[in-house]
C-alpha cells in the first residue's frame, strides 16, 4: 500500500486553496472578493469604503494608462509593478481573468517559497517543518487571499538565498532585482548579502551584486518621476506617516497619538500581535548579531538577520497601528531568522518561529 507523504509545501498551499475556495464561494462566486475593492477609489465616492491594496495591483493589470486616477499615491503603487504586469500577462488582458492570474500566481508562488524553504532547511539538517512559520503566517498566507505581491516578491527572495549558496551570484542578483521589483521592502536581503561579501573582503562582488540588485529599481524610479512627477519610494499609501528616527517610536505613538476611543484596542493588538510576533522577535534578532559582532562570528545568514532587523525599529507608525501591515513588513526578518537559526543549530529558536503559523488565524477577518 502506498503512503501518501505530505510536505509542508503542498499542506500550505491546499489549505490556502481551500480558504480562498472558501472566500470566493461565501461571495457568490465572484474572483473580485478576493482583489477587495473600495468604492473610494474604484468609484470616486469621497467617503465611500476604502478597500484594501490589492485593488491597486488591479487597476494597474486592468489598464496600466489609466491607471493612476485610482490610485491613492500612484507613484508608489505603480514602483510594485511586477506582479500586476505578470497579472495582466497572464490574464491576456482580459479584465475578468486578472483576479483569477492573481490567485494562480500567489499560488504558485506560496507553495515555491515554502517548498525553496523547505530545502535550505534540510541542507543546514534541520527539519522541513519549521517552513510552515513563513507558509502559514499572514504575510504570506493572508496576501494570496488579499491578491498582494508578498508571496511573489518572498519566493523570488528565497530563491536568490538558495542562488547565493550556490556561489550563483549573477543568478542571486537577477532574482533579487526581480524582487525589488514587486516589493521595495526585499531590498534589505540585497544589503544584507553585499555586507556578507564585504565582511568575506569580496569587494568586487559585493559592488557588482548591490548594483545589479538595485540599479533596475533605481531606473524604474526614475521613470515613475519622469511619467507621475514623483519618486515611488516611500512609507506608505494615503494616510502613511514617515519612518522614525527614535528606535521604536512608531510602537510608542500606538500609545500618544491615537484617539482615546481606539486605544484599548490598539493596546488589545498590542499585546496579542505586535509582542509575541514582532518585537519579541526583532530583539532577540539584534541581541543575536550584536553577541555575532562582539565575537567576530559573522555568516552571510548573520548579515541577512542584521539587514531585515534593524530596520524594525524604525517603522512608520502607520505600519505599526496596523496588524496586516506590520506582519506584512516582518516576512523579511521571518525569513532570516528561519535561516541564521536553521545554520545554527539553535533549536529553541526554530521551534519559537512556528508560532509565526498561528498569525494564519486572523486569516477569517479578512472573509
Amino acid at each position: 500500500m502506498t503512503r501518501i507523504r505530505i510536505a509542508p509545501w503542498s499542506m500550505v498551499t491546499l489549505l490556502c486553496l481551500l480558504y480562498v475556495g472558501f472566500v470566493i464561494a461565501r461571495n457568490n462566486g465572484d474572483p473580485l472578493a478576493l482583489v477587495t475593492l473600495g468604492t473610494r477609489f474604484s468609484q470616486g465616492i469621497a467617503d465611500g469604503t476604502e478597500g484594501y491594496d490589492g485593488q491597486f495591483n488591479y487597476y494597474i493589470a486592468r489598464d496600466p494608462d489609466s491607471a493612476a486616477q485610482f490610485l491613492d499615491v500612484p507613484a508608489y503603487r505603480f514602483q510594485r509593478i511586477l506582479f500586476p504586469a505578470a497579472g495582466r500577462l497572464l490574464a491576456f488582458g482580459q479584465e475578468t481573468l486578472i483576479p483569477w492570474a492573481f490567485l494562480a500566481i500567489n499560488l504558485a508562488a506560496l507553495a515555491l517559497g515554502t517548498w525553496l524553504l523547505e530545502r535550505l532547511l534540510a541542507e543546514q539538517g534541520v527539519s522541513r517543518w519549521y517552513a510552515v512559520g513563513y507558509g502559514l503566517s499572514l504575510g504570506i498566507f493572508g496576501s494570496v487571499r488579499l491578491s498582494l505581491s508578498e508571496p511573489l516578491a518572498y519566493a523570488l527572495v528565497i530563491a536568490a538565498v538558495l542562488a547565493a549558496r550556490r556561489e550563483r551570484w549573477w543568478l542571486c542578483a537577477v532574482l533579487l532585482a526581480s524582487a525589488a521589483l514587486a516589493k521595495e521592502t526585499t531590498l534589505f536581503f540585497a544589503a544584507g548579502f553585499a555586507l556578507a561579501l564585504l565582511l568575506q573582503r569580496r569587494v568586487l562582488l559585493a559592488v557588482g551584486l548591490g548594483a545589479a540588485a538595485v540599479l533596475p529599481f533605481a531606473l524604474w524610479q526614475v521613470i515613475l518621476a519622469q511619467r507621475l512627477g514623483t519618486f515611488g519610494v516611500g512609507s506608505g499609501g494615503a494616510l502613511a506617516t514617515s519612518f522614525e528616527i527614535i528606535p521604536f517610536a512608531g510602537v510608542a505613538r500606538i500609545l500618544t497619538d491615537v484617539p482615546p476611543e481606539v486605544r484599548a484596542r490598539l493596546l488589545i493588538i498590542f499585546g496579542i500581535i505586535l509582542i509575541p510576533f514582532v518585537l519579541i522577535p526583532t530583539l532577540w534578532a539584534l541581541w543575536r548579531c550584536w553577541r555575532d559582532l562582539r565575537a567576530q562570528n559573522w555568516t552571510a545568514y548573520t548579515a541577512l538577520l542584521l539587514a531585515t532587523a534593524a530596520i524594525m525599529p524604525f517603522v512608520p507608525f502607520s505600519t505599526y497601528r496596523e496588524p496586516i501591515g506590520i506582519l506584512r513588513f516582518i516576512i523579511g526578518l521571518q525569513i532570516a531568522v528561519l535561516l541564521y537559526a536553521a545554520e545554527r543549530r539553535n533549536t529553541r529558536a526554530l521551534r519559537n518561529s512556528t508560532i509565526w503559523a498561528l498569525t494564519v488565524l486572523f486569516v477569517f477577518t479578512l472573509v
